[in-house]
Parts: structure tokens; C-alpha cells; sequence
């Protein structure tokens, strides 16, 4: 894929839209915009055209969600055409502004079929604007937060516009022949195409890789991947890609796209506690979906840990709320990976851990009991699967998230008796075949097979380091056992308590 088909991939229209902004009349609009919000409008647009990277941190972090608070919680911002006599008409500043003004809709309103498709059009301004400079990048610089925001809602207007579409139960005649009037917009392909083409502009992948094995850092950057802009905006477009794969279900994909990135590392994906928390909720969703539950333990045990630890921060910011629920399904789905996968996580993670969920936790260990509690959770937890085509309007659309859920569910049923086994087997070294038959209600010929199937789920690929795709298969039972004859032999693995542990967090409690 080249970069240049990117503008004429988003939009036939795309081109002539910036042309008619550049050559349309200065009409005044007249429209009556508070004096607070035209000298917010001033103080931002000076800080853009000033450059000032830190101002633009504080008036976006700050300022804007302190007014749309005040001011906006029951309806939109002032039409882009009303502020745009205070920013000089700079089309550039209008069409961030217009990114905020969607994005306030979509978050405090309810958008209509003409929003999403003006936000749509707009995004295709913005990334032809940035993609589409072919000589030498353009001159902007926007807070990492920012452009991880662009990234993030841009996938969740396509994510929302594609249930949208979906849900052609209550749609008039109207809705339905608008919307099948424009298969371009929020096309999966387009939205695939804006992001592959801003990791290979930024050349994300290189300069990553260069980063692991070593080499010329600004060679392999070039004269745009050398920009703040163009780097972060690629590198979120990884993780961008990440979330969009998970929503397709294609999750060995979704891995893929992340094999530059090392987990073990503090990567750029650190400076944005919402990329950060997206991250790992994205891989290890992923991990859960291929049955790889020790790494999926691993992923969300990593980053609970984190937020736990450093929550007086977020608990100031914008995004506390998104943050939050995050943070909620990730423990829906550690619960979930542990009931599967036992094994030793951090004793703060599994504290929150048993408060939230010990219920469930403890339904899901007994057996045909558990499942209904791992439908119940796994509705929670999972995101909001799509589907990449339109629907068929004289049919019943598939329900995505409905289909993911009934491959996840088939996957525990066969495991049911897995925690069961395992229960009975810590409780002897040596025990007969036919004995813990009768125990489990079934003929030794079915235990066989149910011994045949816990060696088989508890055999798991495992991620030490490289690719977070790779990984060597390895036993994560924490016993092991054989059969001799009609006699099964057990080997306990023990695990020692750690002391060090323990002991600081008693200490902490009492400081």
C-alpha cells in the first residue's frame, strides 16, 4: 500500500471539499457565542498558531472539558462556522476544532445520521491534510494526549457508526436509504487504509525495530517519522490497529501488528495512561480469545497493578471514568483466565481481586454452575465486536458479539471438569484410576478422556520476551501427573509463599 492512494481511498469527494473550503466566501454567521467561549476560542487559536505544544496540553486537557462541562453538558459547542471568524477562518485550527466539536456529540449527545457522517468527512480533511503532504510534513504539533485521542476516537466513531448500521430493527425507509447511499462512509477498508498508511508515513515499524537490534535511528525515521506528529500519531495507529483486529476477532492479527513493540519495556505507549490501559486490555483480550490464559493473567495483573498504584493521578484526569470501567472489565476477565488458569498473581491485584469478584470467582470453579457466570461476565468484559460489511436491510443482521461469546463459551464447556480433576488429584500422591472415577460419577473410560483433556488445556503457549505472538508451549498446571496402568501418579509443584511481600504490605498498613 502506497501512501498515496490514502486520499483518494477515504473519500471521492475528499479534494473537492478542501478546495470549496479554501475559495468559499468569508460569510460572517451570525450566531451569538458567550464571551467566555469566544475568549476561550482566541486564547486556544493563539496557542495553535503560536505553536505552543504546553499551552495546547493545558487548554485540551483543562480548559475545554472545564467549559463543555459548564457550559455544554445539554448540547453542542458553536457551530465551527460561528468561532471561525475569531481564528482568522485558519482552516487547519477549524477542522481540530470541529475533531472537539463531534467528539463532545458523540460523548454528552446523541449524534444523528448527518453527525457521523460531517465527523466522518471531517477526519478525512484532517488525515489527507497530514498524509497527503508529500514534499516535506506539515507544520503541527499537537500534545500527545491529542493525537492519541484522534487515534482512539476516530476507531470508536467507526466502532459506533457499525453498530449504528447494524441495528436496522427500528430504521424508517429514510435511515436505511441514507445509509445505503453511502457505503463509504466509516468503510472498514478506509479506516484500515488511514491507519496503515500513518504507520508507514511515520515509518513507526523501522525506527521500533531499530530501536530493539540497533542501527541509525534517523535513517530509518526519515524526514517525517523524525516528526513528534507523524511518530505518535503511527505508533498509536499500532495500537489503533490492535483494537480494530480484536473488534474483527482476528486476535493472531491483532498480536501481529504489535510484534515491533516490547512489552517488557516502557514504551511509548506509557506517556498516555489511556493508550497505556487500552493496550493491555486489547492483548490481553486477545491472549484470552487463542487460550493462552497464563498470558492473559499476566497482561491484566500487569496494568490493574499499575492503575492501583498510581489512581491519585488519574483520578484528576478527563478520562477517570473510561479509565475506570476499563480497569472493571479487565478484573471481569482476570477472574475469568484464573478460573481457567489458576495461578499465583500479586496479592494487591488478587485482594481487588476477591472483593470485586470472589463470588463469581468461586461459581465458576464448580463445574455446568459456572457457565451462565461466564456468559454474564463475558458481556461485560468483551468489547463491542462489529461487523466489516453492511448489513443485508431484509434480513436479520448477526449479532457479533453473540458469535464470539457462544466460540468462547464452547471452549470453557470443554474444560468444565478441568478444576474438578484438579481439586481431587492435590489431594493424593498416588490414586486409582477407577476410584476417582466413582468420585466424578463417570466410567473409568471417560476419566481417560477428561485426563486426556486437562493435560491438553493446561498445555499452553507462554510470552517470556520478543514478540508478544511468540511464546514456547509449556505446562502451567500447578501439578503434574502420569498414568501407569490403572494407577495415576501425582506430582505437586509448590509454590513458596513470598515472605518479602507480605511483610511491606503489613507494614504499609500500619504506617
Amino acid at each position: 500500500m502506497t501512501t498515496n492512494t490514502v486520499g483518494l481511498g477515504l473519500m471521492p469527494r475528499v479534494a473537492i471539499h478542501l478546495f470549496l473550503l479554501d475559495i468559499q466566501p468569508q460569510i460572517q454567521v451570525q450566531v451569538q457565542v458567550p464571551d467566555l467561549v469566544r475568549n476561550f476560542i482566541v486564547h486556544f487559536y493563539r496557542a495553535f498558531a503560536d505553536a505552543n505544544t504546553w499551552e495546547l496540553h493545558s487548554i485540551y486537557e483543562n480548559s475545554f472539558n472545564r467549559l463543555s462541562e459548564k457550559l455544554f453538558q445539554k448540547q453542542p459547542w458553536p457551530e465551527p462556522e460561528a468561532i471561525a471568524p475569531l481564528a482568522n477562518n485558519d482552516q487547519v485550527f477549524l477542522i481540530l476544532y470541529r475533531e472537539l466539536y463531534y467528539r463532545h456529540i458523540y460523548s454528552k449527545l446523541q449524534p444523528t445520521f448527518e453527525d457521523r457522517i460531517a465527523s466522518y468527512t471531517n477526519y478525512c480533511d484532517l488525515f489527507n491534510l497530514i498524509l497527503n503532504s508529500s514534499e516535506e510534513p506539515i507544520n503541527l504539533e499537537l500534545p500527545n494526549q491529542w493525537l492519541w485521542d484522534i487515534i482512539d476516537e476516530f476507531i470508536y466513531q467507526f466502532q459506533s457508526y457499525c453498530q449504528y448500521r447494524s441495528k436496522t430493527k427500528n430504521k424508517s425507509e429514510n435511515e436505511i436509504f441514507e445509509i445505503s447511499k453511502r457505503p463509504d462512509a466509516w468503510n472498514v477498508h478506509n479506516v484500515l487504509n488511514v491507519l496503515y498508511s500513518l504507520i508507514q508515513k511515520s515509518r513507526i515499524n523501522e525506527q521500533l525495530w531499530v530501536s530493539k537490534n540497533g542501527g541509525d535511528m534517523m535513517e530509518a525515521a526519515g524526514e517525517f517519522g523524525s516528526r513528534p506528529l507523524y511518530r505518535m500519531l503511527g505508533y498509536f495507529s499500532i495500537v489503533g490497529l490492535l483494537r480494530v483486529q480484536c473488534l474483527l476477532g482476528d486476535y493472531i492479527l491483532a498480536l501481529k501488528t504489535m510484534e515491533n513493540i516490547e512489552l517488557g519495556k516502557k514504551g511509548l505507549f506509557a506517556r498516555v495512561t489511556a493508550c497505556h490501559v487500552t493496550t493491555y486490555y486489547y492483548i490481553g483480550f486477545a491472549y484470552m480469545m487463542m487460550r493462552r490464559y497464563s498470558d492473559a493473567v499476566k497482561a491484566f495483573a500487569h496494568i490493574l497493578l499499575f492503575v492501583s498504584r498510581t489512581k491519585q493521578y488519574h483520578t484528576r484526569s478527563y478520562q477517570y471514568e473510561v479509565i475506570s470501567k476499563k480497569c472493571e472489565q479487565m478484573y471481569a476477565m482476570l477472574a475469568m483466565c484464573l478460573a481457567l488458569s489458576p495461578q499465583r498473581i500479586d496479592e494487591n491485584v488478587q485482594t481487588l481481586l476477591k472483593e470485586k469478584y470472589g463470588e463469581q470467582l468461586t461459581k465458576m470453579q464448580k463445574g455446568e454452575e459456572g457457565v451462565p457466570v461466564f456468559e454474564e461476565l463475558f458481556s461485560f468484559a468483551c468489547p463491542k465486536f462489529i461487523s466489516p460489511v453492511p448489513p443485508s436491510f431484509d434480513s436479520v443482521p448477526a449479532d457479533t458479539t453473540k458469535y464470539q461469546q457462544q466460540r468462547f463459551i464452547a471452549e470453557v464447556s470443554q474444560q468444565l471438569m478441568v478444576t474438578t480433576i484438579r481439586s481431587f488429584l492435590k489431594l493424593y500422591t498416588t490414586l486409582d484410576i477407577k476410584k476417582l472415577a466413582v468420585f466424578l460419577n463417570m466410567t473409568p473410560e471417560e476419566l481417560r478422556t477428561q485426563l486426556l483433556v486437562f493435560k491438553h488445556k493446561t498445555r499452553q503457549r507462554g510470552w517470556e520476551s520478543g514478540s508478544v505472538l511468540d511464546g514456547e508451549y509449556e505446562s502451567t498446571a500447578d501439578l503434574n501427573f502420569y498414568l501407569k496402568l490403572d494407577m495415576i501418579h501425582i506430582a505437586e509443584t509448590k509454590i513458596g509463599r513470598r515472605m518479602g511481600e507480605w511483610f511491606i504490605r503489613h507494614i504499609n498498613k500500619f504506617e
